[in-house]
């Protein structure tokens, strides 16, 4: 059985919470060396062997190397769990520090160092010389991994290839549904709206892009009783602040609150005839470059997804039927679309999605082992993934 260890950087968050399980349904033994932040599932507790090592927050650069220092130290006494482990898997760029220090620790019988980058943090982007130095500091741990995973073939046409020039394996392992064991029962027939009833439009998910509630507000104001906005999920406040006192001043939006995962997500899409799908916190990067959650989700349910056209996300709710786009995130655009969708055409999409095979939008355990059980496998294959996906599309713009 190979060993790995996840260095996660939220232990409590529910993607997090999601590859660790999956590694382990997979066949491997699994650790952690784990922060933890205090903004959602608070009272949760992980059943695998887990090494704390701070609690963080939303931090300025400064305390954030801090931090990471701090959890060198830290693993300093952990070196023979280290040492233990066939694979590090590190899930964003200040644990994949953390994770090479520690390998670094070892004298020999290093364990493979694997980096999972599920966003591209706006630091990255930035043209200033912090973006510049961060690249770089990036770049210099990315020609010291042995395989990169992404969510979205996204992330490496846009950046990881033109950007960095990194030339290593590459994983593609999409934001998929993970179960633990049996699959949550898709809906037999799509939701049914009735005579008079207002459309409904789902926000679901982490809450925390403020261009989002901006445009959703926008709408419902546009709407009126015709449209009803049902928001549910845990909210980042500082991400989006004034959520509470936009959602009161409106009484077609009402917010629903944190949802237990997986088990609330039936309940969450019955309620929606569409979902709001589309990231706007970061246009121009990263928010155009993913594929989030919400559109596997959504799918799996028999949710039609929105989402904007010239993104990562667009392009995939547009080319695989998933869905509805507008062309620029505005609520024009937004409105235009809403009026000019009768209940048969939203009902035709979901019943087209309900008759997908649920592996499209569900990760199964073949998957998470193909990705990392045989690395030299996937080197062999990371070039030619890499190809595959830069040709999908145009690379970004001149980052260095």
């Amino acid at each position: 059985m190979s060993r790995v260890l996840v260095f996660a950087f939220d232990i409590a968050e529910a993607a997090q919470i999601r590859r660790i399980r999956s590694f382990a349904a997979a066949g491997f033994e699994v650790m952690s060396a784990s922060m933890r932040r205090a903004n959602m599932n608070r009272d949760f507790e992980p059943d695998w062997p887990d090494i704390h090592l701070f609690v963080t927050r939303n931090e300025s650069p400064v305390r954030r190397a801090a931090t990471i220092l701090g959890a060198i130290v830290k693993m300093m006494r952990h070196r023979n769990v280290v040492a233990g482990s066939d694979m590090l898997v590190a899930r964003n760029f200040d644990m994949l520090a953390i994770a090479w220090a520690s390998r670094l620790m070892q004298r020999r019988g290093r364990p493979r160092l694997v980096y999972e980058c599920l966003d591209i943090h706006g630091l990255f982007t930035r043209e200033d010389f912090i973006g510049r130095a961060m690249r770089a500091a990036e770049r210099f741990l990315l020609s010291r991994v042995d395989l990169l995973v992404t969510s979205s073939p996204g992330f490496v046409r846009e950046y990881f290839d033109p950007v960095q020039k990194y030339r290593g394996p590459v994983a593609i392992i999409e934001n998929k549904l993970w179960f633990d064991g049996e699959a949550i029962p898709r809906p037999a027939a799509p939701r049914q709206r009735q005579p008079g009833e207002p459309l409904v439009l789902g926000w679901i998910g982490s809450i925390r892009c403020a261009p989002s509630l901006d445009l959703l507000m926008a709408t419902a104001d546009r709407l009126g009783d015709r449209v009803r906005i049902e928001i549910h999920g845990a909210v980042h406040h500082h991400a989006v602040p004034g959520f509470r006192e936009a959602v009161a001043a409106r009484p077609n939006v009402r917010w629903f609150g944190p949802y237990r995962y997986p088990e609330g997500l039936a309940e969450v899409y019955a309620r929606c005839d569409l979902v709001w799908a589309q990231d706007l916190w970061q246009r121009g990067a990263n928010s155009d470059w993913l594929l989030p959650n919400r559109i596997y989700e959504a799918s799996w349910f028999g949710c039609p997804s929105v989402a904007v056209a010239d993104t990562e996300t667009g392009r995939r709710v547009r080319g695989n039927n998933l869905g509805f786009v507008i062309g620029q995130p505005t609520a024009p655009d937004l409105v235009a679309l809403l009026e000019g969708l009768d209940p048969e055409a939203i009902a035709g999409c979901a019943e087209g999605l309900l008759r997908r095979d649920p592996h499209e939008f569900r990760l199964t355990v073949a998957e998470v082992r193909e990705a990392f059980l045989h690395l030299p496998e996937v080197r062999a294959r990371g070039a030619g993934a890499r190809r595959a996906a830069t040709a999908e599309g145009q690379a970004a713009g001149p980052l260095r």
